[in-house]
């Protein structure tokens, strides 16, 4: 640390009371009041030295500005810059007594000196002069400065008015800004003091440490030390100076962390021997808070990505709590909203505020936040005006999507969380999961998950409503597990159930056809029989074992599928018996099937006509014509 010695003669002064007093032997000639304080001492030793104290003095000749003693005259400073403490070391630099510039004392020791205008007209290394030169010495240190700045507080105006202010603000900005490796310098007053292990020992000399790279973090603890509104400078400084958005987030992030309880507040005692501003966090009012959490919000770079969505989410939260502004509420929400696909489900559960809502998770928040999602997303892909999108173009530009999609599963997850709340309205539950369009989700067993929960937490919806909100679903893009467990779902109307039971079949049939394509194009007869796969070796008579084992297996598929088939066509039967008649069910959905026997003989005499070949195009296995064929329910 910088430090200045200043006089010769050691210390003539001493306290008494609310009074200093001055032990040269002669008789005091005048009394200077600073507040409460009282310094009697002589006119020549100020004269000497400041042209503001001998005007007063001149002025205070006449009888109306005598003191109570006709051979003292009193004056009267409490506008001093510094106060009583910066007085005592004005006057001990115009007795010539020893005292020590320090970065703590030279900011209220020049403004003092400019107040009581001691330029060198009235004396040569008058104290304006000792105290820019030593300015200049702590503006080439770090931690110098800081402190310097610090103590700004104290004297603002006239530190203002005289670019003290700007001038450490400038000197701060430069270095945090400069290229890393070029610090020589210490950067907290934790790392100021060597620790043995940081030195090295060479014949029992102590010799300093070989520099080391810093990291772009190193200076958001020394910075954090300072006040909001000289904080709140300096970051502006650093950012016209070119700093990367990155590293100015960090640094309000790691200072809304120590000043905001909500947002985890760091132990001071971690920073060593430094002592901070004078804020009681555990006593800081909501009131402060607010306004600190404000600030920081507005001075967050608008650059997508410098923050993570954990923060901001952190850092909504938080606003809701202090009850923020309007503004600083929406401008988080749009922030979480340029990178929702970043999120995660634990941090998107915001719990309602206030003593009026009535679901335990603010809705209305996530909503608007979705909002501000499919904004951004549709502008970035320049989606077509009718915002439809068929298959074929959903993978052309899955790339595009994807952000799309990982919202989508959010969303699911969100909703399902949600779901359970019985004071959640229909409305307000479809309206958060028609934010996305369908093509955003790739299968709907988290949509269909969703539903499931929130129709078993509101027993009472009714059938109009029960199918309203199985809108939401698309049964055709349901997985076979979701598929199974839908069929046997009695919170489903009757209606979804059939549809799922439905497209399940005609899964299936499509599966079933399309292998039997497979086989056709693989056999080596051009009929397209289904005993004769072809393969590579074909040719060899020994072969044939291999060929009847992929008959034998092709035989075991079909009679599985034939299986499934035949459960489905039950469980079609045994709805319709108990909620309604088959007419009804066919009336329902305008379907012209012809009912079958559901007898597995019929069944599979039935599709034994309609798959197997013609007899004289069979080909014979061992010797023998082949006698079991594959069925399928058609």
């Amino acid at each position: 640390m910088a430090c200045m010695k200043l006089g010769s003669k050691s210390d003539v002064f001493y306290r008494d009371g609310q009074s200093w007093l001055c032990s040269s032997g002669l008789p005091s000639d005048i009394v200077i009041q600073v507040e409460e304080t009282s310094f009697h001492l002589h006119k020549f030793p100020l004269l000497s030295r400041s042209r503001a104290l001998e005007n007063l003095i001149g002025d205070s000749s006449d009888d109306e500005r005598k003191g109570v003693d006709n051979n003292r005259c009193v004056l009267q400073l409490h506008d001093l810059p510094g106060r009583a403490k910066t007085f005592l070391l004005v006057a001990k630099f115009c007795y010539g007594v020893k005292m020590d510039l320090t970065a703590k004392n030279v900011v209220s020791l020049r403004c003092a000196a400019e107040y009581l205008e001691m330029y060198e007209e009235n004396g040569e290394g008058n104290l304006v002069t000792q105290t820019e030169t030593f300015l200049n010495a702590v503006f080439a240190n770090w931690i110098d400065t800081i402190k310097a700045l610090e103590t700004c507080e104290e004297v603002l105006p006239h530190a203002e008015e005289l670019r003290v202010v700007s001038r450490c603000i400038d000197s701060l900005a430069l270095r945090a800004c400069s290229d890393q490796p070029l610090f020589i310098w210490p950067v907290s007053g934790r790392n100021a003091a060597q620790s043995p292990a940081s030195t090295l020992v060479w014949n029992g000399i102590r010799t300093a440490p070989k520099a080391q790279h810093m990291s772009e973090d190193w200076w958001y603890e020394d910075v954090s030390f300072l006040r909001l509104p000289l904080y709140k400078r300096l970051i502006l400084a650093v950012g016209s100076r070119g700093m990367k958005p990155e590293r100015i987030a960090g640094s309000l992030i790691f200072y809304a962390k120590k000043y905001l309880p909500l947002m985890g507040r760091q132990s001071n005692s971690q920073n060593g021997n430094r002592a901070g501003p004078q804020i009681n966090l555990s006593a800081s009012t909501e009131a402060d808070q607010r306004i600190l959490l404000e600030e920081i919000v507005e001075l967050l770079p608008d650059q997508k990505g410098v923050i993570s969505t954990k923060l901001l989410l952190k850092l909504l939260r938080t606003s809701l709590i202090l009850h923020a502004s309007q503004s600083c509420r929406e401008n988080l929400e749009k922030r979480v909203g340029t990178q929702l696909d970043q999120a995660v489900l634990v941090d998107l559960l915001i719990p309602s505020m206030g003593y009026s809502v009535e679901t335990l998770y603010d809705i209305d928040c996530v909503q608007r936040i979705l909002d501000h999602f499919m904004t951004v997303e549709k502008d970035a892909a320049d989606t077509p005006s009718n915002g439809v999108v068929d298959e074929e173009q959903f993978l052309g530009i899955s790339q595009s999507l994807s952000p799309l999609t990982l919202v989508a599963n959010l969303v699911d997850s969100y909703l399902a969380e949600v779901a359970p709340d019985v004071n959640l309205k229909l409305p307000k539950f479809q309206s958060l999961a028609a934010v996305l369009p369908p093509y955003s989700r790739q299968l709907d067993d988290g949509i269909y998950r969703a539903i499931d929960i929130y129709l078993k937490a509101h027993p009472w919806l009714t059938d109009s409503e029960r199918e309203q909100l199985c809108r939401l679903m698309n049964c055709e893009k349901l997985s076979l597990e979701a598929s199974t467990h839908a069929a046997q779902n009695e919170r489903l109307p009757l209606r979804v159930i059939v549809q799922v039971l439905f497209f399940e079949q005609l899964r299936l049939r499509t599966s079933v056809s399309n292998w039997f394509f497979v086989s056709d194009n693989d056999s080596q007869v051009p009929s397209g029989n289904l005993a004769l796969p072809r393969t590579e070796n074909t040719v060899q008579p020994a072969s044939g074992e291999n060929q009847i084992v992929r008959f034998d297996d092709m035989k075991e598929r079909v009679f599985e599928l034939e299986k499934e088939c035949m459960g489905m066509k039950e469980e079609i039967d045994r709805i319709m018996k108990t909620k309604g008649s088959w007419n009804s069910f066919f009336k329902l959905f305008g379907l012209k099937l012809k009912m079958k026997s559901s007898e597995p003989k019929a069944a599979k005499k039935k599709c034994s006509a309609e798959v197997v070949p013609p007899a004289a195009t069979t080909p014979l296995l061992n010797g023998k014509p082949d006698e079991a064929k594959g069925e399928l329910v058609h």
